[in-house]
């Protein structure tokens, strides 16, 4: 679908690579631009934060603190339709290789900058990462334990829908440069990303005053929950609708609990306490096959680990053997080129984008 589409990225660790990421396995030719030292994922995780999104693409080392490198850079820009950075507000400016400066030399590009908390404003050069993002934009005060204190989430959501959104905003401006044949530039900001998920919780906050959105979908009916499963792990049930409601019970030999619906899970609900130890009776592996054949809306919760032998991801080829995973799902598997050893393609893109040689910038 973006055959023959050339994307330079100057983004490091997560937001950014996981744009072009989307971007690359939709056809995309990624460009990446490392530092001399290198993008910083390289060291986190162990390696694995930079393995995980940057496979397909190639790498160049471009010193921008360099004239030289500065140059290369914006030769490189001159032949790309899009360009994806994200550093801190105004340093592309300073370096000669901004928005307006690359517009010269190449009006048709689409110029994305991956930020914050945006381009102005009092937040704007502020540092900040996803678990900021998160707290701020009101998603982070969703997820508290029994005492009402925030749980600190293991995945970096902010990153993750802030990359979707930059994916999702490069490639609207894509079809209309083709509309009309102009470039033009948009700035992302992760903290607005993630708060445009809290459409639902601020507007019935604001007509209701009750601040955790949709209650129905807040475990506060027994028909729509996580339950507890004999070898200690957990189901979701989300038999919202009557007709699923219906089915599951029916399927359990339940049907007197039709009528309990929507109670509360409350120990003092007998239907609830009666529910909970149903679950508590079969194993995960026992649910897990219940659910494939009684459609209720009933899946197992699965650690990282299991998704490759699940059935639904493995008739997909979902995630790779070496442990890749796919950015979309229902398009065909193919053999990536593994993640780019810092600079690995340098020759490659000189010779293919400008008709150079290989130096060191």
């Amino acid at each position: 679908m973006l055959d023959g589409i050339r994307i330079v990225d100057f983004t490091n660790y997560i937001p950014g690579p996981f744009a072009t990421l989307r971007l690359a396995e939709l056809g995309a030719e990624v460009i990446k631009v490392e530092a001399p030292e290198g993008d910083p994922a390289r060291d986190t995780g162990e390696g694995y934060v930079f393995n995980a999104h940057n496979r397909g693409k190639k790498s160049i080392v471009i010193n921008l603190k360099q004239t030289e490198g500065k140059m290369l850079a914006l030769d490189l820009l001159a032949r790309a339709d899009v360009v994806v950075e994200s550093f801190r507000p105004g340093v592309m400016d300073k370096l000669g290789l901004g928005y307006e400066a690359v517009k010269k030399v190449n009006p048709g590009i689409v110029y994305c900058s991956v930020t914050g908390y945006g381009r102005n404003g009092d937040m704007s050069n502020l540092g900040s990462h996803d678990l900021n993002y998160m707290s701020l934009s009101g998603a982070l005060a969703q997820m508290k334990d029994s005492s009402g204190r925030p749980v600190h989430p293991t995945h970096t959501f902010s990153d993750y829908i802030g990359g979707m959104a930059a994916s999702e905003r490069i490639l609207a401006a894509l079809v209309a440069r083709g509309k009309t044949g102009e470039g033009s530039y948009h700035c992302i900001s992760l903290a607005d990303s993630m708060a445009s998920l809290m459409a639902n919780h601020v507007l019935i906050e604001k007509a209701t005053g009750y601040p955790n959105g949709v209650s129905v979908l807040n475990g506060n009916v027994i028909g729509y929950g996580l339950y507890e499963t004999k070898d200690g792990r957990y189901v979701s049930l989300g038999a919202l609708e009557p007709k699923f409601w219906h089915t599951f019970c029916q399927a359990v030999g339940r049907e007197d609990w039709l009528s309990e619906h929507y109670s509360k899970p409350e120990n003092s609900n007998p239907v609830y306490i009666e529910l909970v130890d149903l679950f508590k009776s079969k194993t995960l592996s026992q649910w897990a096959d219940f659910g494939m054949k009684v459609d209720c809306c009933l899946t197992p919760v699965l650690e990282a680990g299991e998704l490759a032998h699940y059935p639904y991801w493995r008739e997909k080829n979902f995630v790779m053997p070496e442990g890749q995973i796919k950015m979309h799902g229902d398009l065909p598997s193919y053999e990536w080129a593994a993640p780019p050893k810092k600079g690995e393609q340098a020759e490659e893109i000189l010779k293919d984008w400008l008709s150079l040689k290989s130096s060191k910038n």
